[in-house]
């Protein structure tokens, strides 16, 4: 594996050139025989610097990202984020799913970071490039130090998940709201179960996901849905689009954003051997759908967003505004003072 490639020499805000941020005498690998981590490696590595900057090229509606861990064992067939594990050396493929790279420092240096001088505090965005909250979180535990970082700076961040985990913070993340912008969403493109088990094996359900979201609301918390991937010819029929936008309603979703698979190299490659295997006749089909890059052509996006937003206003929730971060829970109106009881006037 490139773990030599990396440098000690720092640049803005701690960071430095290479993308990983850590060096070959910080590795230390570990296979746990449990039955949720069976075939799992984890790599432990010291990170130098968590806070990432995004590409001014990027797409995103964010600058800064904080990811604990590279590789994820949600294991989803379409993850954009496969490339990344290629700067590695580590395979794109089932490597992804199984080598788990995991920045066990990650709340000490996030802390510093947020401490320095130079830091501007500006919005944090967590779960953009694998799940914060896969499995690995549950032994690890990096999230409740990262949220209470943030909380202790009074930093704006968001959280974008699969997992169910997050129910286990949800007091830390009360309290960050009540200093902070707070954003969180649950991603939940679809609810076919036979579709999920295969392209999404390592997640929890969509039906549990919804949960989540059920559960945060219950609790005063807003939660968004990104209801993604849209699925071309496997989940973007209209009556799935309509029972999907249904479910996530009736969880008590505070906003649905669509966004339809797009196919990164890396993940192109993973995704269309899966289509192979499972959804032959589909080849073809996709070959002229993404044949001009990585995305699907605008007028099948557009029409997708628009099919989805009719059915969120139908329903009563909206899309989410790009890059807006919801405050968990608002900030109370200041009491009305009681009318004082009516006094009789006098002429004395």
């Amino acid at each position: 594996m490139r773990w030599d490639n990396l440098t000690d020499e720092p640049v803005e805000h701690g960071r430095t050139p290479d993308a990983a941020l850590f060096g070959a005498d910080a590795v230390t690998t570990r296979t746990f025989d449990t039955p949720e981590f069976r075939g799992i490696t984890f790599h432990e590595v010291r990170a130098r610097s968590v806070l990432n900057r995004v590409p001014g090229a990027s797409r995103m509606p964010f600058e800064w990202t904080v990811n604990p861990y590279r590789g994820c064992s949600h294991a989803c067939v379409y993850c954009f984020a496969r490339k990344t594990h290629g700067y590695l050396d580590l395979d794109t493929g089932i490597g992804f799913d199984t080598q788990i790279v995991v920045k066990v420092n990650a709340p000490e240096v996030l802390r510093r970071q947020l401490g320095s001088g130079r830091w501007r505090g500006d919005h944090v965005a967590m779960g953009t490039n694998v799940d914060c909250y896969q499995r690995a979180e549950g032994r690890y535990r990096l999230m409740p130090g990262i949220i209470s970082a943030l909380t202790e700076h009074a930093n704006p961040f968001s959280i974008l998940t699969k997992g169910t985990l997050i129910l286990r913070d949800l007091d830390l993340l009360v309290r960050a709201a009540e200093v902070t912008d707070v954003g969180i969403s649950v991603s939940v493109g679809f609810l076919d179960t036979g579709l999920w088990r295969t392209v999404e094996p390592g997640t929890p359900a969509p039906e549990r996901r919804l949960d989540v979201v059920r559960a945060l609301g219950e609790h005063g918390i807003g939660c968004g849905v990104l209801m993604a991937p849209v699925i071309p010819f496997l989940s973007d029929h209209p009556e799935q689009l309509r029972a999907t936008v249904a479910a996530i309603a009736a969880a008590g979703a505070t906003s649905v954003t669509p966004l339809v698979l797009h196919l990164r190299p890396g993940a192109r490659e993973w995704f269309m051997a899966w289509l192979a295997e499972h959804h032959p006749y589909l080849v073809r089909r996709y070959e002229r759908m993404y044949a001009g890059g990585s995305y699907a052509p605008t007028w099948y996006q557009r029409r997708i967003t628009r099919q989805v937003h009719e059915l969120a206003r139908e329903y009563g929730i909206g899309p989410t505004r790009a890059g807006a971060a919801r405050r968990i829970r608002p900030a109370q109106p200041a009491p009305v003072p009681e009318a004082a009881e009516p006094t009789q006037l006098t002429l004395m």
